[in-house]
């Protein structure tokens, strides 16, 4: 079991309802303005079969099914496939795309990859588990298919970001002597993803890598709105994507030697 947290501030105070209830403006956007740009990210890495991919193999990022809801942005997957650095492969379309210096493997495109499955790999018939997997590979000519486009691994994605906590206001007008804004808004995000890594050939789940980053963004109406953002969607897919890579290519195994082995709850220690 991998575990890793950062915390990018020394202090990640905010606003409490006392504060707020007692209107001190001017501390408040002292706290909010300090609070902004802070983030405390963590990274957790489960892994339950020791193996690493190999050269001539293939993943596919996917967004993982969702019955409810949105599910997983599609830019947040466009951006592991980018911070992966792995060659992006477009059948059609030749190969394209940026490679890691330390990165063996190929992208295969999510629609190409849907397309030479279908309709296996829809939302609507895409296998949710391990022993789904399995049941998919048996029928007939799904994995003579997946050998003739060649991907040996498919990275589900799953979470999204939100808008956890927020408070304040602007107000802007317009006036004979000119206008301007005043006050000040904040609001915190979260974001949680997971990315689990499959085996087309095994029919088995490898592991796990998530990524959890919250972060509070601030808005000073100083005349002229005044914005202090915190890229948490962006840090999340950067810690995500370095951590995958690291994953995928077994540095952990490396690491850990020929001692890293599954423990009994599906770890490696």
């Amino acid at each position: 079991m991998f575990f890793a947290m950062k915390t990018h501030c020394r202090d990640r105070d905010r606003p409490t309802a006392e504060g707020r209830r007692r209107r001190l403006p001017v501390a408040l956007v002292v706290v909010l303005v300090m609070a902004a740009g802070c983030m405390t990210s963590k990274v957790d890495e489960t892994r339950r079969v020791a193996t690493a991919i190999h050269a001539d193999d293939s993943i596919v990022v996917l967004k993982k099914p969702q019955l409810e809801g949105i599910g997983t942005e599609e830019k947040f997957i466009d951006c592991v496939q980018e911070n992966l650095g792995g060659q992006l492969i477009h059948p059609e379309e030749g190969q394209k795309g940026k490679t890691h210096a330390s990165v063996p493997f190929k992208i295969y495109g999510e629609q190409e990859f849907a397309d030479a499955l279908f309709p296996w790999f829809e939302p609507s018939t895409a296998p949710a588990n391990a022993a789904g997997l399995k049941t998919l590979l048996e029928r007939p000519g799904v994995a003579e298919r997946l050998t003739q486009i060649g991907v040996r691994y498919v990275v589900w994605l799953d979470g999204n970001t939100q808008k956890t906590d927020g408070g304040g206001s602007i107000a802007c007008a317009i006036g004979p002597g000119g206008g301007g804004c005043f006050g000040v808004g904040w609001w915190e995000k979260q974001s949680g993803y997971v990315a689990s890594v499959w085996d087309l050939k095994t029919g088995s789940e490898l592991g796990t890598v998530s990524a959890d980053v919250t972060g509070t963004s601030v808005l000073i109406g100083a005349v002229a709105p005044i914005p202090i953002i915190t890229p948490v969607q962006r840090t999340a897919c950067n810690r995500l994507s370095d951590q995958l890579r690291s994953f995928l290519v077994g540095d952990d195994l490396v690491t850990g030697g020929a001692a890293a082995t599954a423990s009994p709850g599906g770890g490696t220690r």
